[in-house]
């Protein structure tokens, strides 16, 4: 009779292999992931702002490397072979890439640090776009962001998109938290000092910092005493100076919606989508916060201008869409898609 093998112990299953790097940054922060090919996220990370105009291409991508060295640990996927890449593709979705020569510039240097066998580099913006999109859905859609700043991408699933520059004022963009401060500011100082009409946005604005006036305000700011930086903490005070009836700065927040509505237009109008059922997905924190008159002007106006625009606000992470375009370049199955979402969901 046969000698049965003694019993094994069972073996821990083998950890799944990263497919995906991730990566999300903005102007304040920076997230990564790792990610099988299956959609688990097995390790993820953050740093700081993502800033190569103020930086250096280099300093901001190393920014990068300290999410990504995060994320490694989390996953404890330290190659075996030093040098060898974290994933085969990195998916890095990039505040500040807006030309084709950033990302050109930009996929170099992120490349440069042997990551990924395969880097590409988008606009943040798309990392809304592809969030907002189930997976169910290949890419197609538009969509605006609006933070600190202002942007519109729209993409088709053969590959074409639109695009804005979105370099501010010089390449015709208007608003944003920045935007919209610095209008607030303009009306504020001249109701109070007659060059203007009335608007309470002139005790307001100052007053959210204790100060009396909008000259001790202009004189805090230019001289240093309060950082430039705080501005963007009145844009919640606008919306709630509009929100109390207020015209100047209803006015601010009309205008923010018809510009809103521009950029989606023209970009479904670029792509040929306009006569077609179309995601339309709003992002960044302007967007998100539930402001009623602003939400309310997008869904009048973006009705009348694109009345086949399927309107909706993407709060999930932008990180899910970095993604979401990993995968959708590794020809992931729609599975995969799915479990990602729901990790972020």
């Amino acid at each position: 009779m046969g000698v049965n093998p003694p019993a094994r112990p069972d073996r821990p299953p083998r950890p799944a292999r990263p497919a995906v790097l991730a990566i999300d940054a903005g102007n304040s922060k920076t997230d990564a992931a790792l990610i099988a090919a299956d959609g688990t996220v097995l390790g993820t990370g953050r740093s700081g702002g993502f800033q190569p105009p103020l930086t250096g291409v280099e300093a901001a991508v190393d920014v990068l490397g300290r999410a990504v060295a995060e994320a490694v640990e989390a996953a404890a996927r330290a190659p075996s072979v030093p040098g060898a890449p974290y994933a085969e593709q990195v998916s890095a979705c990039l505040a500040n890439a807006d030309l084709p020569v950033e990302e050109r510039q930009l996929t170099e240097a992120i490349g440069a640090r042997g990551w990924g066998a395969r880097t590409r580099v988008f606009n943040d913006t798309f990392a809304i776009l592809r969030a907002g999109l189930t997976a169910a859905e290949r890419p197609r859609g538009v969509a605006v962001v609006c933070g600190a700043g202002i942007n519109c991408v729209g993409m088709r699933p053969d590959g074409r998109t639109a695009r804005f520059p979105a370099l501010g004022q010089i390449s015709g963009d208007w608003g944003g938290g920045g935007g919209l401060a610095a209008e607030a500011l303009w009306w504020a100082a001249r109701a109070e000092d007659g060059r203007g009409g009335p608007t309470e946005l002139a005790a307001a604005l100052p007053g959210h910092f204790g100060l009396g006036s909008m000259a001790e305000l202009i004189e805090a700011l230019h001289l240093g005493t309060l950082a430039h930086g705080r501005t963007h903490e009145l844009v919640p005070v606008l919306f709630s100076v509009a929100a109390a009836g207020d015209a100047a700065a209803s006015a601010i927040v009309e205008r923010q919606a018809d510009e809103v509505v521009a950029l989606a237009s023209v970009a479904l109008t670029r792509l040929e989508l306009l006569e077609e059922e179309t995601p339309v997905l709003l992002g960044g924190g302007v967007l998100t916060a539930g402001h009623e008159q602003l939400d309310r002007r997008i869904a009048v106006e973006l009705a009348r201008r694109a009345p086949h625009a399927r309107v909706s606000v993407v709060s999930a992470p932008p990180v899910l869409g970095a993604g979401l375009l990993g995968l959708d370049a590794l020809g992931a199955l729609p599975e995969a898609h799915g479990k990602l979402r729901a990790h972020f969901g």
